[in-house]
């Protein structure tokens, strides 16, 4: 049982930032709903940041049978983690496919039997439905939560996809006194996060529960923007007597990034180049937190994952709780498709997302949403030239001067981009969504830290 907190320093807010259109009401009421078994699903072997995974030995060719959560790729890299079968089938012969960030990836291909698949209200019961102990948690080590964690393949699912056994593993040197699970899903339109908390809140608390041992925490803090009071409700109910304190911070972009989470909550500042570790804290993903949940008590891996797909450009917007592995194409199909006035596919939301040129790109673990948006979406405007007016900076959460650090990038003056701290940026969006003159300056400065790396 975690220990009630009663001292949140923090004041729910962080300077810098911005108040985008959120867009939820296109996806909020929907409840998450079971995708239907796909007759296929490609399973890229790097979903994960860290090492790509290598298949198990046979799963790379046609024909071996597999069954639904079997491990058909690993590594022994520790930043990594397994990737399980998210259907029951046979092998077909390995791919390769495009992320939406351009990387290359080699993929397994598992065509679906005609027997053993779950279907419909099934699969929700088997992810996310059933008990969820608060109680009697203590019979697990923190090696053995870490273990489980590691071996269920579960990684961040609030789009970053840090395999999460990294952040449980202990550090002697930087002890952790505080679990922070995050809920706030401040990227517009996206709504995943938030009917999981309203609809299943037994596994967020039960796996938050278990997080807080396996770091040594203290102190266990959900946080929720105050956008989602239906969600801090259902979340105080579930956690009542367990210790847990369920937290509203201010709605605000990014809130939902872990410095930002850090300083509204605990009014501590995570250094620059540093991880909120470095402050004594630990952050999960309340998604991420559920699959803990289903990792330890259960034993089972992550194959599927809850995705919004949204916008104005979808003729049925839902929440959808799909096998990884579909392609970006067939979840739209089941939402209606694409309306006549979709201009522009996005893989995750439009802040933080890259934009998808095939739609037959299979979504991973980190897949939090699909978005279709539409020329109004969209209002292109020509870039100029920048008149210097420091509205990117004061809207940077991270306290960076975007503008140098783009036009370093642009220019491949890879020493002034150092000297800015090009490193630092979270690529949140907040300047180039703030900027006057329409310059693109979180996508320069993505292109630039893949250049930098190269070169």
């Amino acid at each position: 049982m975690a220990r009630a907190t009663t001292d949140i320093r923090g004041h729910g807010k962080f300077a810098g930032g911005i108040h985008p259109d959120e867009a939820k009401a296109l996806s909020a009421d929907m409840p998450i709903r079971a995708f239907p078994a796909p007759k296929k699903v490609a399973l890229p072997v790097l979903q994960h940041v860290g090492a790509a995974c290598k298949p198990i030995e046979g799963m790379d060719k046609p024909k071996k049978k597999v069954s639904l959560g079997d491990v058909v790729a690993d590594s022994e890299a520790f930043v990594s983690a397994p990737i399980h079968a998210s259907i029951s089938g046979t092998t077909a012969m390995a791919s390769v496919t495009t992320l939406p960030n351009g990387r290359h990836v080699r993929t397994i291909v598992i065509n679906a039997g005609e027997e053993d698949q779950l279907v419909g209200e099934a699969v929700i019961e088997d992810v996310l439905g059933g008990e969820w102990p608060t109680e009697g948690l203590d019979r697990f080590s923190a090696e053995q939560i870490t273990s489980a964690v590691r071996a269920g393949g579960i990684v961040g699912l609030g789009g970053a996809a840090f395999p999460t056994h990294v952040k449980l593993t202990r550090n002697e040197a930087k002890p952790i006194d505080t679990l922070l699970v995050n809920g706030c899903e401040c990227e517009p339109y996206l709504t995943s996060d938030y009917r999981l908390m309203l609809e299943r809140p037994g596994p967020v608390i039960s796996g938050a529960l278990l997080a807080g041992r396996a770091v040594g925490a203290e102190s266990v803090i959900v946080v929720v923007e105050d956008n989602k009071p239906m969600a801090v409700e259902a979340l105080q109910r579930a956690a009542r007597g367990t210790g847990i304190q369920i937290v509203s911070v201010h709605t605000k972009y990014p809130m939902g990034g872990e410095k930002q989470t850090v300083l509204a909550v605990l009014d501590r500042v995570v250094p620059t180049g540093g991880l909120p570790l470095d402050v004594g804290v630990v952050v999960v993903n309340v998604g991420t937190s559920a699959a803990i949940a289903r990792a330890v008590l259960r034993g089972k891996g992550l194959t599927h994952r809850a995705i919004s797909v949204t916008g104005a450009g979808i003729v049925h917007p839902r929440n959808l709780l799909a096998p990884l592995g579909v392609s970006y194409g067939e979840l739209i199909e089941h939402c209606g498709g694409l309306t006549d006035s979709a201009a522009r596919i996005v893989a995750g939301g439009p802040m933080m997302g890259f934009a998808l040129a095939d739609l037959d790109t299979p979504v991973t673990k980190g897949t939090s949403g699909v978005v279709a948006l539409t020329w109004d979406d969209l209002q292109a405007a020509e870039e100029t030239h920048c008149i210097r007016c420091g509205a990117c900076v004061d809207v940077c959460p991270v306290k960076l001067v975007p503008t140098k650090i783009a036009l370093a990038a642009r220019h491949k003056d890879w020493e002034l981009a150092r000297k800015y701290h090009m490193a630092a940026c979270m690529e949140c969006g907040c300047c180039a969504y703030t900027c006057p003159a329409q310059i693109p300056l979180v996508q320069l400065i993505r292109m630039g830290k893949v250049q930098m790396a190269r070169e």
